[in-house]
Protein backbone atom coordinates (compact mmCIF):
# COMPACT_ATOMS: atom_id res chain seq x y z
CA UNK A 1 0.00 0.00 0.00
CA UNK A 2 1.39 3.66 -0.83
CA UNK A 3 1.07 6.53 1.81
CA UNK A 4 0.47 9.57 0.26
CA UNK A 5 0.92 13.39 1.80
CA UNK A 6 -0.11 16.33 0.18
CA UNK A 7 1.28 19.87 1.04
CA UNK A 8 1.70 23.15 -0.55
CA UNK A 9 -2.05 24.31 0.02
CA UNK A 10 -3.09 27.60 1.36
CA UNK A 11 -4.52 31.06 0.75
CA UNK A 12 -4.00 33.02 -2.33
CA UNK A 13 -5.69 35.88 -4.39
CA UNK A 14 -7.17 35.96 -7.52
CA UNK A 15 -4.00 35.62 -10.73
CA UNK A 16 -1.66 34.31 -8.07
CA UNK A 17 0.47 30.72 -7.98
CA UNK A 18 0.77 28.17 -5.75
CA UNK A 19 2.72 24.37 -6.09
CA UNK A 20 1.36 21.53 -4.34
CA UNK A 21 3.68 18.46 -3.83
CA UNK A 22 2.79 15.01 -2.87
CA UNK A 23 5.21 12.85 -1.39
CA UNK A 24 4.65 8.67 -1.73
CA UNK A 25 5.97 6.42 1.32
CA UNK A 26 5.50 2.37 1.76
CA UNK A 27 7.01 2.15 -1.81
CA UNK A 28 8.18 3.49 -5.02
CA UNK A 29 5.60 4.78 -6.92
CA UNK A 30 7.96 4.58 -10.33
CA UNK A 31 5.37 2.46 -12.11
CA UNK A 32 2.55 4.48 -11.37
CA UNK A 33 0.39 6.73 -12.87
CA UNK A 34 -0.92 9.49 -10.44
CA UNK A 35 -3.30 11.85 -10.52
CA UNK A 36 -4.77 14.88 -8.61
CA UNK A 37 -8.71 15.55 -8.03
CA UNK A 38 -9.82 18.10 -6.03
CA UNK A 39 -13.59 18.69 -3.86
CA UNK A 40 -15.69 21.43 -3.34
CA UNK A 41 -17.87 22.49 -0.62
CA UNK A 42 -21.58 20.97 -1.68
CA UNK A 43 -19.68 19.32 -4.69
CA UNK A 44 -18.09 16.10 -6.36
CA UNK A 45 -15.17 15.36 -6.36
CA UNK A 46 -13.63 15.85 -9.82
CA UNK A 47 -10.72 15.47 -12.20
CA UNK A 48 -7.57 17.93 -11.89
CA UNK A 49 -4.32 16.53 -13.80
CA UNK A 50 -2.90 13.07 -14.08
CA UNK A 51 0.33 11.95 -15.18
CA UNK A 52 2.08 8.47 -16.55
CA UNK A 53 4.27 6.61 -15.07
CA UNK A 54 6.57 7.62 -16.96
CA UNK A 55 6.26 11.63 -17.18
CA UNK A 56 5.68 11.75 -20.73
CA UNK A 57 2.48 11.81 -20.64
CA UNK A 58 0.22 14.12 -18.84
CA UNK A 59 -3.80 14.84 -18.89
CA UNK A 60 -5.61 18.26 -17.65
CA UNK A 61 -8.96 18.59 -16.98
CA UNK A 62 -10.17 21.75 -19.87
CA UNK A 63 -10.75 24.00 -16.53
CA UNK A 64 -7.24 24.40 -15.71
CA UNK A 65 -5.91 23.30 -19.27
CA UNK A 66 -3.05 26.38 -19.70
CA UNK A 67 -2.94 27.39 -16.10
CA UNK A 68 -1.92 24.24 -14.19
CA UNK A 69 1.12 21.53 -14.56
CA UNK A 70 1.72 18.33 -13.18
CA UNK A 71 5.18 16.75 -13.17
CA UNK A 72 6.63 13.97 -11.08
CA UNK A 73 10.66 13.35 -9.62
CA UNK A 74 10.54 9.88 -9.41
CA UNK A 75 14.05 9.84 -7.01
CA UNK A 76 11.81 11.82 -4.47
CA UNK A 77 8.79 9.73 -5.40
CA UNK A 78 6.91 12.80 -5.21
CA UNK A 79 4.52 14.18 -7.62
CA UNK A 80 4.13 18.00 -8.35
CA UNK A 81 1.25 20.23 -9.49
CA UNK A 82 1.72 23.68 -9.81
CA UNK A 83 -0.85 25.87 -10.39
CA UNK A 84 -0.85 29.23 -11.94
CA UNK A 85 -3.39 32.12 -12.45
CA UNK A 86 -5.37 31.00 -9.51
CA UNK A 87 -9.04 31.38 -9.84
CA UNK A 88 -11.80 31.64 -7.27
CA UNK A 89 -13.52 28.38 -8.73
CA UNK A 90 -10.18 26.35 -8.42
CA UNK A 91 -11.00 27.04 -4.50
CA UNK A 92 -11.42 23.44 -3.06
CA UNK A 93 -9.08 20.49 -1.52
CA UNK A 94 -6.92 19.12 -3.31
CA UNK A 95 -6.32 15.15 -3.61
CA UNK A 96 -3.60 12.97 -4.41
CA UNK A 97 -3.60 9.97 -5.77
CA UNK A 98 -1.86 6.47 -6.96
CA UNK A 99 -2.82 3.56 -9.51
CA UNK A 100 -0.61 0.71 -10.23
CA UNK A 101 -3.23 -0.58 -12.39
CA UNK A 102 -2.68 -0.25 -16.39
CA UNK A 103 -1.14 3.01 -17.96
CA UNK A 104 -1.82 5.76 -19.03
CA UNK A 105 -3.29 8.80 -17.41
CA UNK A 106 -6.99 8.12 -15.50
CA UNK A 107 -9.44 10.77 -14.96
CA UNK A 108 -11.70 8.69 -13.29
CA UNK A 109 -11.56 8.86 -9.48
CA UNK A 110 -12.51 4.82 -9.01
CA UNK A 111 -9.03 4.55 -11.35
CA UNK A 112 -7.24 5.24 -8.62
CA UNK A 113 -6.72 3.24 -5.30
CA UNK A 114 -4.67 4.71 -2.94
CA UNK A 115 -5.31 8.25 -1.70
CA UNK A 116 -3.86 11.26 0.27
CA UNK A 117 -5.77 13.11 3.15
CA UNK A 118 -6.08 16.49 0.85
CA UNK A 119 -4.98 19.92 1.37
CA UNK A 120 -7.16 22.70 1.27
CA UNK A 121 -6.60 25.95 -1.64
CA UNK A 122 -8.32 28.63 -1.05
CA UNK A 123 -8.33 31.66 -3.47
CA UNK A 124 -10.42 35.03 -2.97
CA UNK A 125 -11.33 37.46 -5.13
Amino acid sequence: QVQLVESGGGLVQTGDSLGLSCAASGRTVSTYAMGWFRQAPDKEREFVAAISWSGHVTHYADSVKGRFTISRDTAKNTVYLQMNSLKPEDTAVYFCAATAAGTGTPSRSYDYTDWGQGTQVTVSS
